[in-house]
């Protein structure tokens, strides 16, 4: 076997692997992409099913207490307003920050290989 067949055969088997790699990440992407797609759509219709409830709640507060203590229903409303936010700000942050990383499955395969490569596993390919 001469030295250009063999690296012609390390270069095949070096894009086989590049592809299944990227097939991988593809399918990762997809998943991800559609349950990213149904988190968003139960998100948005909780999130306006929500705002009209608050809306009516707030409605019904300010009319129980038009005639009485308006002011003070008002101000009231607006700290509960300005406490939620603040909640939702933080509970965002939080998540943003633990959030996994993206494609593990195809980053770990990756890590796998670079590992083979380097001699550290026993399996070889």
């Amino acid at each position: 076997m001469s030295i250009t067949a063999a690296v012609r055969r390390i270069a095949a088997n070096v894009l086989d692997l590049a592809r299944t790699r990227l097939e991988l990440a593809s399918i990762e992407l997809q998943e991800s992409g559609r349950h990213l797609l149904g988190y968003l759509a139960w998100g948005v219709a909780a999130a306006v099913l929500a705002l009209y409830a608050l809306a009516l709640v707030v409605l019904f507060v300010l009319v129980l207490f038009w005639d009485t203590h308006r002011l003070a229903a008002v101000g009231g409303m607006a700290v509960l307003f300005i406490l939620g936010a603040a909640f939702a700000a933080m509970k965002l942050r939080a998540g943003l920050a633990r959030r996994p990383p993206l494609l593990p499955a195809t980053l770990a395969e990756l890590r796998k290989d670079a590992a083979a490569l380097k001699g550290e596993d026993g399996d070889g390919f």
